[in-house]
């Protein structure tokens, strides 16, 4: 129980009308990377992130809280004969540096200290009665937001309830060096995006779709996609320009910092944009084409595409089963190392009867709305991979998702900034989330891409019926995962889940939570990735234990009274290699103190 604390809590002519719903239609995450102590092992050392200054950095001091009736409480000569102490049991040279305002001691490690060598430190210390916590003393940076003047209005970036957390990645990367295709209605001149924007390529051959005068050729500008009313089919109102294709490509890599308009996510990146989409919608054989010569391929008649692209977004789609023809299209992109994000499609329907939606080697993606549910319209299903924020202008314009566009209803006029709503609006959340991961990491296969963005997705924060995937995408703690920078995980393991949440009794039993591991080979990994997503207002009351098959168990968190911030959104690393990988594993999470509530929102396992 706790004392008193201080604490703040045929021809498919892809349906322009599909495309037009699209329109009208955190943090920062401490992940740990070392051995648990195991029934059968002999002890680890402490999680890694008790060792680190900054993620991938040991430590090279440890603040050392000692309790009040201790004499190294206030003692410095007591603290210092206790470092030496701690130093030769862990045999290393320790030096009590001076005092804190808070009376806690500082305490250096000295020079050319392991990960292991700090942890048995910690250890030392950790085992002293006296000792009340020790902790490194982590290194800060600054955390300014971007200084765009309509950033605040971009929630599906920060916020904490359903924001995509990507503050939190630029620390690691912004993803220059990486160029993203938007395959879609080509792009209309802005301001705001201007900087990042390389040569890409008209592909709509056939000129009462193209409306531009002319068949391919090699300039993507969008020269507006407006309808009269029964244009398009009958019964299908006029619609004014989309001006689509600039909104995603804003959403992706818009200009950043640069003291206007918003803030892309991959702003270090460039887009490329690619033109299919044009009056009334866009032909199958003009995106294939698109998707072979985005990704390095050839198509005849068109030149080499000097600007090609490692991840390709295409927010846009139409009904039935995928064709044989676009996956051959999606397929060679992909073994060109080319990862391909889709829209799930805004039907309210299961997406495997939407294309390219219902496709294989994809990054399929639903849309949620400002709460973290799924958005109303947005399709799903089995086949969706990930959701993004798209936002639902239904319950509010700000509730949409704020990008770049033009202010013209037919050919472009002034350039402007509109909220809109879809799956089209999550995809280049992912394509964006993508561009980061390949920056972070060039050595990263599609496959890996994919792996990682579903691995470290946190459980959405809102009701999903039918299906929305991995859970709602995290930058912060995806881009971390692949750079090393916290040995946040596996990407290209494979990874075992259970989403449904479970409540944690105040001061109570301990719960389980179960995940049945099945077609693995041999024994589990000495590295073992243990994702946990909890919700809880004071997470040093928690005990978290990982329980192997055999009823092993693995203790991944010790409880603190000293630790008195919210949750445990955290990766655990188990060298669990004396275990059989298949069975059913359980997470075990017990409330040992009172006056606190949480919940077990998910976790996973990673091979």
């Amino acid at each position: 129980m706790r004392t008193s604390t201080s604490r703040t809590t045929g021809r498919k002519l892809i349906s322009v009308v599909a495309v037009s719903v699209a329109l009208v239609a955190g943090m920062t995450t401490s992940v740990a990377v070392a051995q648990a102590p195991s029934a059968k092992a002999d002890p680890a050392p402490a999680l890694a992130g008790a060792t680190e200054a900054a993620p991938g950095t040991v430590a090279e001091r440890l603040i050392v809280g000692y309790k009040s009736g201790a004499a190294e409480a206030k003692s410095n000569k007591a603290a210092s004969a206790d470092a030496e102490a701690k130093g030769k049991e862990a045999g290393e040279n320790l030096d009590f540096q001076r005092r804190l305002g808070t009376g806690a001691a500082l305490v250096d490690l000295g020079e050319d200290l392991t990960r292991t060598d700090v942890a048995d430190v910690i250890a030392e210390y950790r085992s002293d009665p006296q000792v009340a916590y020790v902790v490194p003393d982590r290194l800060n940076k600054p955390k300014a937001d971007p200084n765009d003047t309509e950033y605040s209005k971009q929630w599906d970036l920060f916020e904490s309830t359903a924001g995509m957390r990507v503050p939190g990645a630029w620390d690691v990367t912004t993803g220059t060096g990486v160029t993203v295709a938007v395959i879609d209605t080509g792009y209309v001149a802005h301001s705001d995006l201007a900087a990042n924007i390389v040569g890409g390529y008209d592909f709509i051959a056939d000129t009462a779709v193209s409306v531009d005068g002319d068949g391919r050729d090699s300039n993507p500008a969008d020269p507006g996609d407006w309808y009269n009313a029964n244009e398009c089919g009958s019964g299908i109102a006029a619609s004014t320009s989309s001006w689509h294709g600039t909104h995603v490509a804003g959403t992706i890599a818009a200009a950043t910092n640069n003291s206007k308009g918003i803030a892309g996510i991959a702003y270090g990146a460039k887009i490329s944009p690619i033109r299919v989409l044009g009056k009334c919608g866009g032909y199958d054989s003009d995106i294939i084409d698109a998707i072979t010569w985005a990704s390095g391929g050839t198509v005849s008649g068109v030149p080499a595409n000097t600007n090609v692209a490692k991840v390709i977004n295409m927010s846009l789609g139409g009904d039935g089963a995928c064709s044989t023809a676009t996956q051959s299209a999606i397929t060679g992109a992909v073994n060109r190392g080319t990862t391909v994000v889709v829209a799930a499609g805004n039907e309210n329907d299961n997406v495997a009867n939407h294309s390219p939606g219902n496709c294989n080697n994809v990054i399929s993606v639903a849309a949620t709305n400002r709460s973290g549910a799924k958005a109303s319209y947005s399709n799903f299903g089995s086949l969706v991979d990930i959701s993004a924020p798209g936002g639902q202008t239904s319950t509010g314009t700000a509730n949409g998702i704020l990008s770049t566009l033009n202010a013209g209803t037919k050919t472009p006029t002034s350039e402007s900034y509109s909220y809109y709503q879809g799956t089209s609006m999550a995809t280049p959340h992912i394509a964006g989330l993508a561009a980061l991961l390949k920056s972070a990491n060039s050595s990263l296969t599609p496959a890996q891409i994919e792996s990682a963005i579903k691995a470290n997705a946190r459980a959405l924060p809102g009701a999903c019926s039918g299906g929305c995937g991995a859970g709602l995408a995290d930058a912060a703690k995806t881009v971390q995962a692949v750079s090393g920078g916290s040995g946040g995980g596996s990407t290209g393991g494979t990874t075992f889940t259970n989403t449904t949440a479970v409540s944690i009794p105040d001061n109570g039993s301990a719960i389980e939570s179960s995940i049945s591991v099945t077609g693995r080979s041999g024994n589990a990994p000495s590295t073992l990735q243990v994702g946990v997503d909890i919700t809880h207002t004071y997470r040093g009351d928690l005990v978290l234990d990982l329980v192997a098959p055999d009823g092993s168990t693995y203790r991944l968190k010790s409880s603190s009274s000293s630790d008195s911030a919210d949750d445990v959104i955290t990766t655990y690393t188990v060298n669990a290699s004396s275990e059989v990988a298949n069975g059913t594993w359980k997470l075990r999470v017990q409330d040992v103190a009172s006056a606190d509530t949480g919940r077990l929102n998910s976790w996973k396992l990673t091979f």
